[in-house]
């Protein structure tokens, strides 16, 4: 290979030095593969990892290096979009060392490439079969950071313009969300991916025990919520009059009953 290759393989492995960041995969003859791990931020803060593996070639950088993105928060069609998009800065780029500007114009171009597949998934998926208003109740075991926890689900249900409550009851930790199915998807995806919480030793985590009690589509008997509301019950009569005065008793005594 090159020495400005060689170089620059160089300064990448200290310049991804976390735990986890970089990775010499193989090196023979024939060139040197490595993998680069990078996260990036979608919506509400919500941090993704990508995985980055480039197989480059002995004449590169006079040569497009082989390029492969994966990730656990995305589609196998998002990952091959961003790819794409990838290879067509490499060409730009073709015979200069190039593998640092295509993380960083990763890092900076993430929502604008992923952020147009999610919103024509979005709208597909509300075309064919997501038509209406939505009902969730989840049900949360815990939360430790109490009030930072309730201002991010207040910011998230905002930015996806969800309404509903967030409702206490001694231990017993309910959400019930209204809104597009897909708008609905995406808080679940926040939920369960963002570092929402604390650990027993104060350190941020990401939520691990929330489960889905309850998905229906609103019906005529159902009051349509027009806020996010957060509310203390200090007994379960006063929980059972709300999920009534909702139309939602069936969910009640189906769902929420068994809890208290």
């Amino acid at each position: 290979m090159s020495e400005a290759a060689l170089e620059e393989i160089s300064v990448l492995s200290a310049i991804y030095c976390d735990p986890g960041e970089w990775q010499l995969l193989s090196r023979s003859e024939n060139g040197i593969t490595v993998m680069i791990q990078t996260n990036v931020r979608r919506i509400a803060e919500s941090e993704i990892r990508l995985r980055l593996v480039l197989d480059l070639p002995v004449t590169y950088p006079s040569c497009l290096p082989n390029l492969s993105v994966s990730s656990e928060e995305l589609t196998r069609a998002q990952c091959k979009e961003l790819r794409d998009k990838l290879l067509d800065q490499a060409r730009e780029r073709l015979s200069q060392p190039m593998i640092h500007d295509l993380v960083l114009w990763t890092q900076q171009n993430f929502n604008s490439v992923i952020g147009n597949s999610i919103r024509d998934e979005k709208h597909l998926l509300s075309a064919v079969t997501d038509d209406g208003t939505w009902i969730t109740l989840l049900h949360l075991d815990h939360m430790r950071a109490k009030n930072k926890y309730v201002k991010t689900l207040e910011k998230w249900t905002s930015d996806l313009r969800l309404t509903g409550k967030l409702m206490f009851m001694g231990k017993i930790i309910l959400i019930l969300l209204q809104g597009d199915k897909s708008d609905i998807r995406d808080y679940l995806v926040l939920q369960k991916t963002c570092k929402v919480d604390v650990d027993s030793t104060g350190k941020k985590c990401k939520e691990r025990m929330i489960s889905v009690l309850c998905e229906m589509k609103l019906s005529p008997e159902h009051q349509r919520l027009t806020t996010f509301e957060v509310k203390e019950y200090p007994a379960a009569s006063e929980l059972e009059r709300d999920f009534a005065l909702a139309g939602l008793s069936t969910l009640f005594t189906e769902f929420v009953l068994g809890l208290l």
